[in-house]
């Protein structure tokens, strides 16, 4: 209210003359000048000041150890540190690498070395231009390089990049040269798992550094910027062309004569290794090597993996995976040596793997990821054809289970006549060999890819129903979870989540992703079919659990002999399979000489392993029965419609077995179930072709179909 007047002697206000309008608007335009000014001078002065007191110099070993890997359990504790110093990465000082050499890394990355102050500032300007227009780039130094190296991480912040001059500053300033470029050397990463120059020497050409010559040293220098991207091994033209940009370089600056570069040709390699760091030897080596296939498939590259130092989460519960390991050592502890094991555990509602045993040797082959035939584990995927079709066939349809010509049971799973769930739970191949040609062996591979199976099923033929395919032991866990989900798949995955040092979230798993591969009550009544497979074998859980399950043993076409043996089940809240067998395909027996069968060892392994991981309270319960389709008779399902009153067609229920004294083996399919064995199919008039069982008929798919699933 006051404004534009000002008070005369006599107190009284009296309106500013225009003159001294002027005077006060020069005066309040001077004063923000000089505020302006000092602000730009100071602020970033201060700011140097505040960075140069906090920000210390990192020493080499700093450097690498910034760089290294965790990977963590899902509670967060440490299952491996991946430290590459332990293993591959050797100092080496200065003068042992060739003037040459390191002149090739100064032609790749900084020419001006040993005349700038340690940083670009020009560089960083852009740098900082271009992350406020949400662009990247600026050049670096060598000295900027190894601070980043240091500090870990490339995010383009203003933070980032004023911490990085700052500290390029201080090295500068407490360094020489020469100790710079020698931190430098020793702690770069070279790609192939190799940290430093002397690794790298060893990596690609497989000698020390101070036997590298100027061509190869190019190529090392070459490769620095994108290992990923420059190896030969990768993109030899590439390569060649950064190989080019190097030795020009140094010709430009005189550091080799136009000769010798018109001489230079392109150096060979050896043959890549990639060297994974300090990877544990034991069983959890092959959790580390999972991870490192997942981080692939994620779109986080090898180069990102060595230089992020990224903290990597998995599904792994640390209590459950000792209790897998400990349930597979308890399954072989006495057993012969040749005998190999593998156990998978999978949350059904995430897909997360909550234990991975693979074997007990962290760099050998890894047997959750080794495809063998499942045998009768592939029965289930049958049954959810056989409901996906329009009409469905319901686990009260009933089949004639007698061996025929061609085609047998095992002992004790003979039926005279049994519906499906009995069949399943006495395991009949007959029968299921009648389902697969009465719904279409293609159904039946299309159910066990919707279900999860992604091996190849290619051509399959009725015996399919029997396991005549090989898959993995994560696959068919990771199947039989999305049936223990209610026909929810979920992609099988260690990897929660994945976050670098510098606080960068690369990966966040979502609990909630998931697809919907069939109608639940489809999902269930597959389950309603496996509810009585562990009782029949003497595997059941304690308490009132339910458990949905399945054996399965493979038999040599050649000799009849048992090759490989599972056990897979799921209760609601986990989905675990079991996989005995050998590295040559050999029989597999006790160590008193007994063949092993789904429900003997392989089962033993499972039930221990489900008895201590299956603890919650109350004990889940799946969802209530409701049956798709009715049963042909007035008798419940798993009866002989044509046994005596208070028969049914199963036999009796064997004991719990022991390594001694084993139960029947119900589940064998016949020599024609190995793919290596003729293919025909069985002859006319036998089970796998009956009389009375021809191929349906095309029919209108119902609304929910294998091909169109709901969801």
């Amino acid at each position: 209210m006051l404004r534009g007047l000002r008070r005369s002697s006599s107190q009284h206000l009296r309106p500013l003359s225009p003159e001294e309008r002027r005077i006060r608007r020069r005066r309040r335009i001077r004063w923000s000048i000089i505020g302006g000014v000092a602000t730009v001078v100071l602020a970033p002065v201060l700011l140097f000041v505040i960075g140069y007191l906090i920000f210390s110099v990192p020493t080499p070993d700093e450097a690498v150890n910034n760089q290294v890997a965790v990977v963590s359990y899902a509670d967060g504790s440490q299952l491996a540190r991946l430290v590459p110093e332990q293993g591959n990465r050797v100092k080496v000082p200065i003068d042992r690498v060739p003037l040459q050499v390191r002149q090739a890394v100064l032609a790749a990355e900084d020419r001006t070395f040993y005349s700038n102050p340690g940083f670009d500032v020009t560089g960083i300007l852009r740098a900082a231009w271009n992350q406020l227009r949400g662009g990247a780039g600026g050049g670096s130094t060598i000295s900027q390089q190894y601070v980043k190296t240091t500090l870990v991480g490339d995010q383009a912040t203003l933070f980032r990049k004023w911490k990085e001059m700052i500290v390029s500053v201080k090295i500068n300033q407490e360094r020489s040269k020469d100790e710079i470029l020698d931190d430098y050397l020793n702690a770069i990463y070279f790609g192939r798992g190799a940290y430093g120059i002397q690794a790298a020497s060893q990596a690609y050409f497989g000698k020390d550094v101070d036997r590298l010559g100027v061509a190869e040293g190019a190529l090392l220098a070459g490769v620095i910027q994108s290992p990923s991207r420059w190896d030969p091994a990768i993109d030899p033209t590439n390569s060649l062309r950064r190989w080019q940009f190097v030795m020009d370089g140094m010709a430009s600056q005189g550091w080799i004569t136009p000769q010798e570069r018109a001489q230079a040709t392109f150096p060979q390699t050896v043959p890549r290794k990639i060297v994974s760091g300090s990877v544990p030897t034991d069983s959890s080596g092959h959790i580390v090597n999972a991870v490192r296939d997942e981080l692939g498939s994620l779109g986080i590259s090898d180069q990102e993996f060595s230089q992020e130092g990224l903290q990597i989460t998995t599904t792994i519960d640390p209590t459950r995976q000792k209790q897998a390991v400990d349930a597979a050592h308890a399954g072989l502890a006495g057993q012969p040596a040749d005998l190999r094991s593998a156990v998978v555990a999978i949350d059904p509602a995430t897909g997360g793997i909550m234990a991975y045993y693979g074997g007990d040797n962290g760099v050998g082959l890894d047997y959750a990821q080794v495809r063998k035939q499942p045998g009768s584990t592939f029965k289930p995927f049958v049954v959810l054809a056989a409901l996906m079709q329009d009409p469905p066939v319901g686990l009260g349809e009933v089949f004639s289970g007698e061996p025929v010509p061609g085609l047998r049971n095992a002992d004790g799973a003979d039926c005279r006549r049994c519906d499906v769930k009995q069949a399943m739970t006495i395991s009949n191949n007959v029968v299921f060999t009648q389902l697969a040609q009465k719904v279409g062996p293609q159904n039946v591979a299309d159910a066990a890819r919707a279900a999860g199976i992604t091996s190849p099923l290619n051509d399959p033929d009725s015996r399919l129903a029997l396991g005549n395919k090989e898959v993995t032991p994560v696959e068919l866990a990771s199947a039989y979870a999305t049936i223990a989900d209610g026909g929810v798949y979920h992609v099988p995955h260690l990897i929660s989540k994945v976050v670098t040092s510098d606080g960068r979230v690369l990966y966040q798993s979502r609990s909630s992703d998931g697809e919907r591969r069939f109608p639940e009550q489809v999902a269930r009544n597959v389950t309603e079919a496996m509810l009585d497979v562990a009782s029949n074998d003497g595997l059941t859980l304690p308490g009132v659990r339910q458990v949905a399950s399945k054996t399965g043993t493979v038999q040599s076409h050649i000799d009849g002999q048992n090759n490989d043996a599972w056990m897979s089940g799921f209760t609601p809240d986990v989905a675990t399979t079991v996989w005995i067998g050998t590295d040559m395909n050999s029989p597999i027996r006790t160590a008193n000489g007994t063949p092993i069968s789904g429900g003997t060892v392989p089962g033993e392994v499972w039930r221990n392993f489900m008895v201590d991981t299956a603890k919650a309270q109350p004990p889940p319960t799946f969802a209530p029965y409701r049956p798709i389709g009715e049963p042909p008779s007035d008798k419940p399902p798993g009866v002989d419609p044509d046994a005596p009153a208070g028969t049914t067609a199963s036999p009796t229920a064997t004991p719990t077995p022991t390594a001694s004294a084993p139960p029947p083996t119900t589940d064998a399919p016949p020599a024609e179930a190995d793919p290596r064995a003729a293919s025909a199919e069985p002859p006319a008039g036998s089970a796998a072709a009956p009389s009375t069982t021809a191929e349906p008929s095309p029919t209108t798919p119902s609304t929910c179909t294998l091909a169109h699933p709901c969801g």
